[in-house]
C-alpha cells in the first residue's frame, strides 16, 4: 500500500468544488503562472531539481499567493529520472487519498505516459498536459473566437462531470467566468445558442442538461 502523502500534499477539498492537484515538472518546462492557477479548486506541486537554482519570479509569486495550497518539493540528489520518481510517487499518494480529484502532470516528458494510462485504466481522473493553460478549468483569453469558446466551455463541461451546471443561470455564470476578462452577456448568449443549436446543452424552463459524455 503506498504511503501517505506529506500534509501539505493532500490538503482537503473545501466546499462541493473537487480538487485539481497540478504537478509541475519544472526541470522539463517552466510555464509563467500569473492568475492561471489562482482559483481554490487547484492546488500545487512544483517540482524542482536538484540543481536548478532559479525559479521565475511570476511562477514564485503566483504560487506564494496560493499559501498552503502550493508548494515546492526539491529533489534531493540529481540523477537519471529522479524527478519522474518523484512525480510518481506523489501521483500514486494523490490518487490513493483523493480518488475523486482531478491529477494534471504538466510536461513534455513522456516517461509518466505509462503510468498515468494505468491510473486512468483503473478509473482515476488523470492526464498529461504540455501546458498549464491547456487544463480545461484554467481561464482563457475572452478574445478567443465564438468556436475557440465553444470548445473550451465544451472541455470545462466534460471534465464537471456530475458537477455541471442545474440551471441556466448558473451556467451562464460559469461560462462567463471561464474566459478572462468575463464575457459579456452577448458573448455569452452566443455560446449557450451555439452548444444548443448543436444539442450539447438543453434547456427545460430555467433547468439545463446536457448532451455530453460523463
Amino acid at each position: 500500500m503506498l504511503a501517505e502523502p506529506p500534509a501539505e500534499a493532500a490538503t482537503a477539498e473545501s466546499g462541493m468544488a473537487t480538487t485539481n492537484f497540478v504537478l509541475i515538472d519544472y526541470e522539463n518546462v517552466q510555464p509563467r503562472l500569473g492568475e492561471m492557477l489562482a482559483d481554490e479548486v487547484f492546488q500545487v506541486l512544483v517540482f524542482v531539481g536538484a540543481t536548478q537554482t532559479k525559479v521565475n519570479t511570476d511562477t514564485a509569486m503566483a504560487l506564494q499567493s496560493k499559501g498552503s495550497a502550493a508548494r515546492y518539493v526539491r529533489m534531493a540528489t540529481s540523477g537519471r529520472n529522479a524527478l519522474d520518481f518523484h512525480m510518481a510517487y506523489h501521483l500514486g499518494c494523490l490518487s490513493t487519498s483523493h480518488p475523486e480529484a482531478y491529477l494534471h502532470v504538466i510536461t513534455a516528458d513522456k516517461d509518466l505516459d505509462p503510468l498515468i494510462e494505468h491510473l486512468q485504466a483503473a478509473g482515476l481522473k488523470v492526464r498529461r498536459w504540455l501546458r498549464v493553460e491547456d487544463i480545461p478549468l484554467v481561464k482563457k483569453p475572452a478574445s478567443a473566437t465564438v468556436d475557440e469558446r465553444c470548445s473550451q466551455a465544451i472541455a470545462y463541461l466534460v471534465q464537471r462531470g456530475a458537477q455541471r451546471p442545474a440551471s441556466m443561470k448558473t451556467l451562464r455564470g460559469s461560462l462567463a467566468a471561464l474566459f478572462a476578462p468575463k464575457l459579456s452577456d452577448a458573448d455569452v448568449d452566443g455560446m449557450v445558442d451555439a452548444l444548443i443549436e448543436h444539442g450539447l446543452v438543453r434547456q427545460v424552463g430555467q433547468k439545463v442538461s446536457y448532451g455530453l459524455p460523463d
